[in-house]
């Protein structure tokens, strides 16, 4: 199966963020949900299940100048096996305009035993655009063995690099995937990026948060969190702690 879904959030003369194009095919379906602010909400809804073997999903978000859009989904996102053993393929593309803002935060990635799934994130940041992005992912359910998920997230901010980083796990990986120099026997990892003007002149500190999670500054108006959690609570805990802790130092 082969699937597209696109948004595109705009200012109208009022000031308000509004949706002229919100367009979603199954396994994944577009719905706008209420909020009393300025800026526009999209839930990612899951149609039906996927992404199975063989699947390859794409969904785009385009934030116009001035505009802010908040992307959350409402339940985690299942890697299924498919009938032929194929692979699956899901891939985000993220656009945030010169005073735009974007809020991409979907439910958890989990990764089913014998399931295939190669994940690519890219988001592309004008100068001056913000950008909140999180991405967790979790090895198999209770008990249950990993499939093989492999994951890119790529970040460039005024047409230069941010970020570009990869991480494959399961089996079929490469050897030491769950060794301790990287995840160490954990089951859920997750990454936060903030880029933020305001970052230019007052980058973060680098910062360890407990045992298994750190800030650090990116080289530019940008902040990375990696955390690493034995499941998927925990993991989100951590996450959220480390936005809030980002946000203060803009307030």
């Amino acid at each position: 199966m082969r699937a597209r879904a696109r948004i595109t959030a705009r200012v109208d003369p009022h000031g308000r963020t509004v949706l002229p194009l919100l367009h979603g095919e199954a396994p994944v379906a577009l719905r706008r949900t209420r909020t009393t602010g300025p800026e526009a909400h999209v839930t990612l809804v899951g149609a039906m299940s996927g992404p199975l073997g063989g699947d390859r999903i794409t969904v785009e978000a385009e934030v116009e100048e001035g505009a802010r859009l908040h992307v959350g989904s409402a339940a985690a996102t299942i890697a299924l096996p498919g009938q032929d053993g194929a692979p699956a393929h899901y891939d985000v593309r993220l656009t945030v305009a010169a005073g735009a803002e974007l809020r991409w935060l979907p439910e958890q990635l989990i990764s089913v035993k014998d399931s295939e799934l190669h994940v690519t994130t890219r988001a592309d940041v004008a100068a001056g655009g913000r950008l909140v992005l999180r991405e967790e992912q979790v090895l198999g359910r209770t008990a249950e063995t990993p499939g093989l998920l492999s994951s890119r997230l790529t970040v460039h901010h005024a047409g230069r690099p941010l970020l570009d980083q990869e991480l494959s796990c399961g089996p079929g990986a490469p050897g030491g995937w769950d060794g301790p120099a990287v995840l160490a026997g954990h089951r859920a990892v997750g990454q936060l990026i903030v880029v933020d003007p305001d970052f230019t002149h007052h980058p973060p500190p680098p910062t360890p948060l407990g045992d298994a999670a750190a800030v650090t500054p990116l080289a530019g108006p940008g902040a990375l969190v990696t955390a690493l959690a034995p499941d998927a609570l925990r993991l989100r805990r951590i996450l959220d702690e480390a936005l809030t802790r980002l946000a203060r130092l803009n307030t």
